[in-house]
């Protein structure tokens, strides 16, 4: 389902690669809700999309540290597929600010985090290249499997509950990112 709503159950394969991942989060809200209606807690639920920023990890998987690290090592910049497969990248600020913001509504369930600005790989590894200044070439692999084609949150409610959300312009937080990788990666 796209974009993906608070009501979304998802389409897991519990033993495949992605599977430990999946069930976690899956599991955690599970948790999560059991304890609200067992014991009363009040609890709050975000479903975070993907989020970069300063202070992550190179070597974590994920595809901005990856394409920075390797732009600023002057290697080839890796992109999944033909590069046609999206994604939505909310910068960290932004995302603590409004995990902050969640324990002040009076919401039980889901909240979806994010940006709904929808970004092709290919076209975010054109924007690290130009962020970083490297000249690096892409290099097109293969797309793991059960990687989803699009990721895009469904941000109706968390608008609803916060109003205009916060939002750092991709090539601003990428500079960002890239600044403190170079400070800090070791090339």
């Amino acid at each position: 389902m796209h974009p993906q709503p608070e009501s979304y159950r998802g389409s897991v394969d519990p033993v495949g690669p992605r599977s430990i991942y999946d069930e976690a989060k899956r599991f955690a809200e599970a948790l999560t809700v059991a304890y609200h209606r067992r014991h009363g807690l009040d609890v709050r639920i975000a479903r975070i999309f993907n989020t970069y920023g300063p202070r992550l990890r190179a070597d974590d998987g994920r595809v901005v540290p990856t394409l920075i690290a390797q732009a600023l090592r002057g290697e080839l910049l890796t992109v999944c597929g033909d590069g046609s497969r999206t994604r939505s990248f909310a910068y960290v600020d932004e995302e603590v600010r409004l995990l902050l913001a969640l324990l002040d509504v009076d919401h039980v369930g889901l909240v979806n985090l994010g940006s709904d600005q929808e970004v092709r790989l290919d076209d975010l590894a054109a924007l690290v290249l130009d962020v970083t200044g490297s000249t690096a070439p892409l290099q097109y692999v293969p797309v793991p499997p059960d990687d989803p084609a699009r990721r895009r949150p469904d941000l109706t409610l968390a608008r609803s509950l916060f109003g205009t959300l916060p939002a750092t312009p991709l090539r601003e937080g990428l500079r960002r990112t890239s600044d403190w990788f170079a400070s800090t990666l070791t090339l």
